[in-house]
């Protein structure tokens, strides 16, 4: 599981950035996908420090 640092809107979902700033990577996922997960798109970009990225099952979790 990897920390999401920001969350940035782009033009069909939204970009997560995790890592240092030196080796950092990011995930993108449309908003199809972000529905499907049940996650608020708005409260990700947000408050992107709440949650964290499986890179391994390609899923956003809410932090507890």
């Amino acid at each position: 599981m990897e920390e999401i640092t920001t969350a940035k809107k782009m033009e069909n979902g939204i970009a997560l950035y995790y890592g240092a700033l030196a080796g950092r990577e990011f995930e993108s996922f449309n908003y199809s996908e972000l529905i499907d997960m049940k996650i608020n798109a708005l409260d990700l970009l947000e408050n992107s420090k709440d949650y964290m990225l499986d890179l391994e099952k390609r899923q956003i979790i809410l932090r507890k």
